[in-house]
Order: structure tokens, then sequence, then C-alpha cells
């Protein structure tokens, strides 16, 4: 009888933590494709170009700056553009709250996109964010220890110069091919530990931990469709970075909400799966300050 209660108490337990984990689906690339389609159609009906521009010229300045200033980044353009894809899964967690919102019909902008630094979760998004910025810088380091190996440290007068260095030697060939395949080891840690991550962490409330590993399953049991989508990733990434990082504009929210479709596509849907999001605060008039400062004090009047 006693083994009887333990058997079946043990099967409930196994059939809890089945029921928990995450379900993976098997998909192709036409599952890609649709992915694509639904985060175009987020983006025309949630325009967000104006605020990624505000986020990348700030930086696009500096490098401008230090170019003027005599220190040549054009060795670096290249890995910094190709980092994007490092960055991209952490810097795009408001666009899967907004395609999440979308989705269940509710009010979807770029403001309530901002909700999703409340989320209980954003603490193991955050981890996992420090570790994506963690293999960018170390993909910058590594890229620029590359250059100097193969052609020391004198920086291209112009960019004329570093094109034929890069582009009609020897060594600028070897620097080519050793380079991207240095990246492509790098954007596939990124890409096995962080596709489906945040989108994860936002709609399960997943830890870090589990979050990284479903990640890991969903690329070993759909390596295929998941190098396709690092390919789409870069090129599109690459491709926006050309004409004076304006096609960032776009890629980046267009990538952004594909990724949480992708994460739709992928794994199934738990139905009791509700992003636990903090209610707004009641807005506090400027006349109360620095009083609204300390609550408890107001409350004690009262």
């Amino acid at each position: 009888m006693a083994s009887s209660i333990q058997g079946n108490v043990t099967s409930v337990t196994q059939s809890e933590g089945a029921a928990s984990a995450p379900i993976i689906r098997t998909i192709g690339l036409s599952d890609l494709h649709q992915a694509l389609r639904l985060g175009w159609e987020d983006f025309k009906a949630i325009p967000t170009h104006a605020i990624i521009l505000c986020l990348i010229y700030p930086v696009l300045g500096l490098v401008l700056a230090r170019t003027v200033h005599g220190y040549s980044v054009l060795p670096l353009l290249f890995p910094l553009a190709a980092g994007f894809a490092l960055l991209g899964p952490f810097a795009a967690i408001g666009l899967y709250e907004m395609s999440r919102r979308r989705e269940n019909g509710e009010e979807a902008s770029a403001w309530t996109a901002m909700e999703v630094f409340r989320s209980p979760s954003f603490g193991a998004m955050l981890g996992v964010g420090t570790l994506l910025f963690a293999l960018f810088v170390t993909w910058i380091a590594t890229a620029q220890a590359v250059y100097t190996a193969v052609f020391g440290y004198e920086t291209a007068a112009n960019m004329p110069d570093f094109a034929e260095r890069v582009l009609t030697t020897q060594q600028g060939w070897w620097l080519i091919v050793v380079g991207c395949s240095i990246g492509f080891l790098f954007a596939l840690v990124a890409l096995c530990i962080s596709v489906v991550a945040f989108p994860m962490m936002l709609d399960r409330q997943a830890t870090a931990g589990e979050a990284m590993v479903t990640s890991m399953r969903v690329v070993a049991q759909n390596p295929v469709p998941m190098l396709a989508w690092g390919l789409i990733v870069a090129v599109l990434l690459v491709a926006g970075t050309i004409p004076f990082f304006l096609g960032l504009a776009v890629v980046i929210p267009l990538l952004g909400h594909a990724t949480w479709h992708l994460y739709r596509a992928v794994i199934v849907k738990d139905p009791n799966a509700r992003p636990v999001i903090p209610e707004s605060r009641a807005r506090k008039p400027a006349a109360d300050f620095p009083a609204n400062l300390f609550p408890w004090r107001r409350s004690d009047r009262g």
C-alpha cells in the first residue's frame, strides 16, 4: 500500500515536471518566413523607427567624433555592425512586449513597451543581457587583435585605403576568412543561448538558466532552421548598416517583433502563462514634491 502511494506521488511529480517544461516544436524554413511576415505586420502597426534612430545615432556620433580626432575606427566598423547580432536579443525586449500585447489584443505602443522593465523577469533578462554584452566586448577585442596581428598598429588613412588593404592583399583575404570564422563562432554561441531566451523569460517568468537551456534545446532540435535564422539576422543587420546605419531603424524592430513570433512558432504556448507586470503606480502631482518621496508621512497624517 505504501509503495503504491509512493509510486502515485512519484508519477504525479513527474507529470507536473513534464507539464512545466516547455514543449518544443520542430519547425521548417517556412516558419521563419511566417515569423518575418508577422514581425513586419507588428512594425507597421507600431512603428518605432524614430526611437531606434535616437538610440543608434548617439553611438554613430561617437564613432565619427573619434575618427575626426585622429583615431581610426575603420577596422572596427564591420565588427561593430556584426556585433549588433550579439546584443540584439537583449536590445529588443521592449519589442517583444509590444508584440505580446498586440497578440493578446491589449494596448501596444512604444510607451507601454517600457512596462517590460517592471516585469518580475527583468532581473533574469538583465543577467542574460550582461552575458551577451560580455560576449560582445570579447568579440570586439578579438577582432581588434586579429587586425593588429595582420596589419600591425598602423591605421588606414581613409576608407579607400582601408578597402584596398582588406580586399586586394593576401593579408586582407586572410583577415576576412579568419575574422568571419571567429565571428561565426561568437554568433553561434549567442544564438544558442538567446534565440528564444528573452521572449520565454517575458512570457513564462522563466529563470535565466531555464531560458538559456531551452534556447539550446531549440537549436539542437531545429539546427537547420536556427542556423538559417542566424544567417538572416546577420545579413539584415549588416545590410542595415550600409546606408549610414539608417537601415537599422527598420531592421532592428523587424527582427525584434519577428523573434517573438519565432518563439511562438517553436515553443508550444502555455495557456497558464501570464506575465505578472505590476499595475501602474498612481501619478503624483509635482506640487507634492518632495513630500511624495515619503508616502508613510502622508499616511500618518491621514
